[in-house]
């Protein structure tokens, strides 16, 4: 079990840090770690498994990002292995606002759901 957790972060490393775009380009026009992000994070925006609300250490990471950047830079070889929409939503769960229509890889991002 620790090696698939281990060898699934390692691979969400991969892919943030070259598919996504490259880890100097997001994280010299976007802001923040992508190192942390991974760590804290990865494990909320994996595409298999159920939607859970992100921890306060991604949040406080999350936070640091331009996330709408790091949105454009979103390639349709990261979306194999995270899940877009699971990104949207820990990004609004930490408060990052998305507004409606932003394009994130593939994904128009949604109105924020009425409560």
């Amino acid at each position: 079990m620790a090696a698939t957790s281990t060898c699934l972060t390692l691979t969400i490393l991969v892919i943030l840090g070259t598919l996504i775009y490259n880890t100097n380009n997001v994280s010299a026009q976007c802001g923040g770690s992508l190192p942390a992000l991974i760590s804290e994070c990865s494990q909320f925006v994996q595409k298999s498994g159920p939607t859970i609300p992100p921890s306060p250490g991604c949040c406080a990471v999350i936070r640091t990002f331009d996330v709408p950047c790091a949105c454009k830079m979103v390639t349709k070889e990261a979306e194999k292995f995270v899940s877009i929409q699971k990104t949207i939503f820990v990004a609004r769960s930490c408060g990052v606002k998305l507004p409606a229509g932003l394009q994130c890889g593939s994904v128009k991002v949604p109105p924020k759901a009425m409560k």
